[in-house]
């Protein structure tokens, strides 16, 4: 029972320092998002850009590639921080009357990130999973009009 109680401990202490470090600098924490990722869809090709920015500001944008090549912008993103918590904030097209959308950095375990803002309609939560060099999941989730409703975004570099 002794070791149960420790080894949970341990694992309290180690989610605790993943998401103190993840606070210090979000640069460095997500730093596995920089670069070009493409996931195919039966509607074209999703394609999620992103850069270091000045001040530690991890920029991005997220296109859909139609027909021979011609892309339309979807929405662009910053996970930045704001006060001392870390937010990945949204401007999608034609939503939020052009306004910026934040969710907060709520946990780190593991490659796990969830961001969350309870207060929006859907989704609550935005999450990203390093999955190594090559390969990263985003899904977001919440609820809509009552339903439990989850997107995956399987990207490929």
């Amino acid at each position: 029972m002794k070791r149960i109680y420790l080894y949970a401990l341990i694992l309290f202490f180690v989610g605790f320092y993943s998401n103190v470090k993840a606070q210090k600098d979000p640069s460095k924490t997500f730093s596995f998002v920089l670069g070009s990722w493409e996931m195919q869809t039966p509607k074209g090709k999703i394609v999620e850009q992103w850069i270091q920015g000045a001040n530690k500001i991890m920029k991005g944008k997220s296109s859909r590639v139609i027909g021979k090549g011609d892309s339309v912008l979807t929405e662009t993103l910053q996970i930045r921080k704001i006060g001392k918590d870390v937010f990945y904030c949204s401007t999608v097209a034609d939503q939020n009357d052009g306004k910026e959308v934040c969710f907060k950095l709520i946990s780190t375990k593991g490659q796990i990130y969830i961001f969350e803002n309870v207060a929006h309609d859907f989704p609550q939560r935005i999450v990203y999973q390093n999955l190594g060099k090559n390969e990263m999941l985003a899904w977001i989730e919440g609820e809509l009009n009552g339903k439990s409703r989850k997107s995956e975004f399987r990207y490929k570099r």
